[in-house]
């Protein structure tokens, strides 16, 4: 099974810090990525606020333990978790709310991994668009096609507003605009000062 989503799933696994002890993702739809969390990650929490997409994971098993919740409203404890990640969901709430509680939710020294989209607004990224067009049909023939398994909804920040209050809102952070249309946003915490 190959999507524009499950794409990133590897630099999203490649980014888990070692000796993570919790994970929650944010976003879990049917829990593919949940479940391959579950190799890196002592502790998995999938959160979805889809009750379809919920029991899809659930029915799929594996280890991750699944919370039907609204993201910016669940009973989660701040500073637990020692990486959490989004994967095409963000543009689905508030975007700053979303990225301020996932700060919130991780450990000093955890890392926050999203992988996001956003709309065109200037002639830059129709070129990328172009791009990702054909990034798509090549992906598409070795992988026998895209699958689509989650909700849709299209992205209202733009490219360059979503970069902006995302470095506003995290110092440090690294953003990318890659093809297939996505972004990724690293986020490491900063330890606590001594």
């Amino acid at each position: 099974m190959w999507n524009h989503n499950i794409a990133f799933h590897p630099f999203v696994l490649a980014n888990v810090p070692a000796g993570c002890a919790r994970a929650l993702d944010v976003g879990c739809g049917d829990g593919l990525l949940a479940r391959e969390l579950s190799a890196r990650s002592a502790g998995v929490t999938g959160l979805d606020v889809s009750p379809e997409m919920i029991a899809a994971a659930k029915a799929a098993g594996g280890r991750p333990d699944y919370l039907l919740a609204d993201f910016l409203t669940a009973d989660l404890p701040e500073s637990s978790y020692d990486f959490v990640t989004s994967v095409a969901t963000i543009h689905h709430m508030d975007f700053t709310g979303a990225l301020t509680r996932m700060s919130r939710l991780l450990r000093p020294g955890g890392r926050l991994v999203v992988i996001g989209l956003a709309r065109n607004a200037t002639p830059l990224d129709w070129v990328i668009d172009g791009m990702s067009v054909v990034k798509h049909q090549v992906a598409s023939r070795v992988h026998g096609g895209a699958v689509q398994n989650a909700p849709v909804a299209e992205p209202t920040m733009t490219w360059s507003a979503v970069r902006r209050e995302a470095l506003a809102l995290l110092p440090g952070a690294r953003w990318r605009r890659r093809l297939l249309w996505r972004y990724s946003l690293t986020w490491t915490k900063p330890p606590r000062a001594a």
